[in-house]
């Protein structure tokens, strides 16, 4: 079994010292380790071109990167699809991940597998595993969108996040060195990424002591839901994964979210539902190119508009 590692925080930091401490954890279990930190490779920003998904959608071509070739992105998920699992340690930015990760996973979408079986590169996704481990010097009100974050880009992947944790106010490089709590729970999420590696797929569980309101993804962050584009509707569902349905009272009188009977019918950890996401984008472009006449006279108006720039073209 193959496990990668991927951080971008600074050396000696925080999220590096978990890092190793996971990692070591699925070495002592016989899995082979590969380590990436994000600031040692050239990774050019998305430009939201969509040459990618219009290659499939609308040419029936497998999807490729305008990009390819000319950054470490091919040779980055060439190598993350030979692993059967992955462990991602991210420091917290201003309440989320640091934005060299959203960089990074803003890339994927050219590797995304419902787009690759949607182009019939492959007949099926991969079957694969995922920790995740984020660090900041404050308490959760300051990393907030951190895990949902980290965990957010994971189903493009097709990676099943089996644990995740949060170290608190861990502010200066290497705090996290001599906490014993921390560091205990980064050796047991690399222990359960290894053991999860060698399970049937089928099998595999969330097995994390972080536990969210959302019973799918364990996420914490719901919102009151609006229609979906196909009219599908909940009452409430899960900021990161979709699936839909209501709180209830339990028998304690506590809050706790449950599934609606067709609540994991968008649902992103699953390839159906962003297969669903993909004919809802088709459909957009097909909208776009019944006007397209249109819209080219109304973006007159803008490309005359010049204003003064910071830096020139």
């Amino acid at each position: 079994m193959k496990i990668m590692g991927i951080n971008c925080g600074r050396p000696g930091g925080n999220t590096e010292v978990l890092l190793k401490e996971a990692l070591m954890a699925c070495e002592a279990q016989g899995a082979e380790v590969i380590w990436l930190n994000l600031h040692d490779a050239k990774i050019n920003p998305c430009t939201g071109c969509e040459a990618c998904m219009m290659q499939v959608m609308m040419k029936k071509q497998p999807p490729k990167c305008i990009f390819s070739g000319k950054d470490d992105m091919d040779a980055i998920m060439a190598e993350m699809a030979s692993c059967d699992g992955l462990i991602v340690s991210i420091p917290s930015f201003t309440v989320g991940p640091h934005g060299l990760w959203k960089v990074f996973t803003d890339r994927w979408l050219p590797y995304e597998w419902a787009l690759q079986i949607k182009a019939g590169v492959v007949d099926k996704a991969p079957e694969r595993v995922a920790g995740i481990i984020c660090t900041g010097g404050a308490t959760l009100n300051w990393q907030t969108l951190t895990l949902a974050g980290l965990g957010i880009p994971m189903f493009m992947q097709s990676f099943k996040v089996v644990d995740m944790m949060m170290g608190k106010r861990m502010a200066s490089p290497g705090h996290v060195s001599i906490v014993p709590k921390y560091l205990e729970q980064a050796h047991k999420l690399g222990e359960n990424v290894a053991n999860a590696c060698k399970l049937p797929y089928d099998e595999v569980k969330y097995v994390g002591e972080m536990q969210g309101w959302c019973p799918v993804c364990h996420n914490n962050l719901m919102l009151k839901a609006e229609p979906h584009w196909d009219g599908l509707s909940y009452k409430y569902e899960c900021a990161m994964c979709s699936a839909g349905g209501d709180f209830e009272l339990d028998e304690n009188g506590e809050l706790k979210f449950v599934l609606a009977p067709n609540g994991l019918e968008h649902c992103r950890l699953f390839n159906e539902g962003r297969a669903n996401h993909l004919d809802e984008l088709g459909e957009i472009h097909e909208e776009f190119f019944k006007h397209r006449a249109e819209v080219m006279e109304a973006m007159g108006k803008y490309k005359a508009y010049q204003p003064r720039r910071m830096f020139k073209d």
